[in-house]
């Protein structure tokens, strides 16, 4: 039997199911949600219109957008033992706290505990607004600061650095904000968002599910791509010194932390929206130089594009977050804000049509053999 079964090692190359949501095109580096290219929706977009799109399957109308977000903005609230949690457990790692408040709000929360679609609908809505919050009061409460109240005037992204920094984002930083959001929303059969549609798959509420997709993105091999980054940026130090970082990487037959992709064996589409913004913030904060040692890496890998390394969105994302002063351990929870709308759909679609999700493993262990009792082993 051996002999005629094919082994696809981590998947790769799989389609366990139909999706109408994201549509990524590896080969010629295109990525679109709902049919409308990520390019349009990073120039003209905001997270709320793409959280709607991705959920709803349409763009809103003004009129359903600004129902949304008042959804949105009523959720902004967190129970009082929350808060209590994240200060019993502030040193831990913020995916952990992150996380444990997640599967908490499961126990506090009873609506939390309805499935369905309608259900989901609405839990995902809480927790999209929950989850920055979260974060946000842990980073204050672990350096001795009360949480940051919401600002109801505020969008989703720039209310999320007016609770991390306690201060109004300006225009511009609250516009880079929302589109990293929007391009980490949602893309397709990733670790977590599969995680996430084997625990819907057994009939499980949307807090378990997004708990699931949460403990997967934690994984350095999924979300840990942009604090990898900061540190490479950290160790080249200055331009000058990135052409001798990779050769020497290369040499040693070592990856360079932002190139190369799963799927995509052109440049990341995502990526091209993030470079303009990390130049501008640069500029804005006085730190020009962390762009131009992207650059200089970015110039010193172009001989390898032509074998698929090429930069990926995580490459631009971290210099972002330490532009604003934000922790590196902070770098993927900011994915998981983004990636909330697309883990809400999947589960969504999952179940819709559910069905059990388990695939085989083919046994290459010991022949049969016999049970030897213990007093003869």
């Amino acid at each position: 039997m051996s002999e005629n079964v094919k082994i696809n090692r981590g998947l790769k190359g799989v389609y366990f199911e139909r999706s109408g949501v994201s549509d990524i095109d590896g080969a010629k580096g295109e990525l679109s949600y709902r049919g409308y290219s990520i390019h349009d929706l990073a120039t003209h977009s905001t997270f709320e219109e793409v959280c709607y799109l991705l959920i709803y399957g349409e763009l809103p109308t003004a009129g359903q957008l600004a129902d949304f977000d008042a959804d949105l903005k009523a959720a902004r609230v967190l129970p009082d033992e929350i808060h209590a949690i994240i200060r019993a457990c502030k040193d831990g790692h913020p995916m952990d706290v992150l996380r444990t408040c997640v599967s908490a709000l499961a126990a506090l929360e009873p609506a939390s505990q309805q499935v369905g679609e309608e259900a989901f609908l609405a839990n995902g809505v809480r927790l999209t607004s929950q989850v920055p919050m979260i974060i946000a009061a842990h980073e204050a409460i672990r350096n001795g600061r009360n949480p940051v109240a919401p600002d109801m005037t505020l969008g989703h992204a720039a209310n999320w650095l007016w609770m991390l920094k306690g201060e109004k984002p300006s225009a511009d930083a609250a516009r880079l904000a929302d589109v990293d959001f929007i391009l980490h929303a949602e893309h397709g059969s990733n670790a977590s968002s599969f995680a996430a549609r084997v625990t819907v798959g057994t009939e499980a509420n949307l807090h378990g599910a997004i708990v699931t997709a949460l403990s997967t993105l934690a994984g350095p091999a999924h979300g840990g791509a942009a604090e990898d980054v900061m540190k490479m940026v950290h160790e080249i130090g200055t331009p000058d010194k990135a052409a001798a970082y990779v050769k020497a990487k290369r040499a040693a037959k070592e990856a360079v932390t932002g190139f190369g992709h799963r799927v995509y064996r052109k440049e990341d589409p995502r990526a091209r929206h993030m470079r303009e913004g990390v130049r501008k913030l640069g500029e804005e904060m006085g730190a020009p130089e962390w762009y131009e040692i992207l650059q200089a890496v970015v110039e010193a890998m172009s001989p390898y594009a032509r074998h698929g390394l090429n930069v990926n969105v995580d490459f631009y994302s971290g210099v972002i977050y330490q532009l604003h002063g934000i922790p590196m351990d902070l770098y993927v929870p900011i994915f998981a804000i983004g990636r909330m709308p697309g883990w809400v759909i999947q589960c969504i679609e999952q179940q819709r049509g559910n069905i059990l999700i388990r695939p085989l493993t083919l046994y290459n262990g010991p022949e049969p053999r016999g049970y030897v009792p213990i007093a003869d082993r």
